[in-house]
């Protein structure tokens, strides 16, 4: 079974109880939006502090600037997405459900609605829906509750993570694949995957895990030309060489994060692609600690300074670890890998342009 290969039916929902955290267990189900965080974990820890007071946020903010995967299935699938929360919300004892989608995906919250519409359990009545702002740092679980709750869509410190204030947030892929487990006995072996960049057709398509990159890439219809890296798992992820890309395994252990498979050609300069995207970081800073508002403004300026590249890798390792959200911990991992990857062009960019110029 594939999420979007099936028909988008309204059918009454499956019986199901505190054992169906059990089905999840063995489902291995992660998180698919992002971070893969074991669903029957969180919903686990949800349960044990419901009084029937439990909050389910359906994640739709899809605020990675290449991801169209959530808007896609919400667009595709709206009830099987719904079933997924309405599960969630009988198995749990939720009180409200949340529909937390970007205020710029009019289409997919338009499907959402309309589908909502024609639902007729007594979970349509605890429905709301919150517009994400179309910031990046919005499609945080942490962001999604404090604008739900405060108005400000901006990471708030850990512990105590939503789920141990029995507020569930799942990615609606997530919960789609929920829905599909328990119509099924069996949660879809796919991932959802947005290909973008050198693609020749960019978009979303679904494959099988354990399909390579390669395999995807072909999907899209190969590279427009030869690409330099691929950058796996969106702004958050990690690059990689594309040969060594191209042999990777897309399995729940493979890191892939926001599902974005990026393809960076050879003609493009990687420095000054790595300069423009941790510019876009630095700009969606909560602004919130130093790390985060000072630190990543001086790791973008850097970027393009052959003779800060030693202050420059010094400077994402001190960064780690040390902010009051993820934000600076996935733009420093994007850079370090960046750095890695791309060590020559890093260390002879200013000669590398001038022979272009020339040229």
């Amino acid at each position: 079974m594939r999420l979007l290969d099936g028909r988008d039916l309204l059918a009454p929902l499956p019986t199901v109880g505190r054992r169906f955290i059990d089905d999840l267990e063995r489902s291995g189900l992660a998180g698919r939006g992002g971070a893969s965080f074991p669903t029957a974990t969180k919903w686990r820890a949800v349960a044990e502090r419901s009084r029937g007071d439990a909050v389910i946020l359906v994640n739709g903010a899809e605020g990675e600037p290449h991801s169209k995967k959530d808007r896609t299935l919400m667009i595709a699938r709206p009830h099987l997405v719904l079933d997924g929360a309405f599960i969630a919300a009988r198995v749990l004892r939720a009180r409200r459900i949340v529909l937390y989608i970007g205020e710029r995906h009019a289409a997919a919250r338009d499907s959402m609605l309309g589908a909502l519409a024609h639902r007729s359990e007594p979970e349509r009545g605890i429905v709301s829906l919150a517009a994400a702002p179309p910031r990046y740092v919005a499609g945080a679980e942490t962001a999604a509750v404090h604008f739900v709750d405060e108005g400000l869509a901006t990471p708030t410190t850990t512990p105590p993570y939503p789920f141990q204030r029995a507020i569930l947030v799942q990615n609606v892929e997530t919960l789609a694949h929920v829905a599909a487990l328990a119509r099924s006995g069996e949660a879809p072996d796919s991932v959802l995957l947005t290909m973008a960049g050198g693609v020749t057709r960019p978009g979303v398509i679904e494959v099988e895990l354990g399909t390579t990159v390669g395999e995807a890439m072909a999907r899209g219809g190969g590279p427009v030309e030869a690409p330099r890296a691929v950058l796996v798992g969106g702004y958050f992820g990690r690059w990689m060489q594309a040969d060594e890309a191209w042999r990777l395994p897309l399995t729940r252990e493979a890191g892939i994060g926001c599902g974005v498979m990026g393809v960076l050609p050879a003609s493009r300069c990687p420095v000054c692609e790595v300069a423009a995207i941790m510019r876009y970081l630095a700009a969606e800073s909560s602004a919130q600690c130093g790390p985060c508002f000072f630190g990543l403004r001086a790791l973008a300026e850097a970027c393009a300074k052959p003779a800060e590249l030693g202050r420059l890798k010094r400077w994402a390792a001190e960064v780690r670890g040390r902010g009051a959200c993820k934000h600076p911990d996935g733009a420093a991992i994007f850079l370090s890998s960046a750095i890695e990857v791309f060590a020559r062009e890093f260390e002879h960019h200013d000669a590398i342009h001038q022979v272009r110029r020339v040229a």
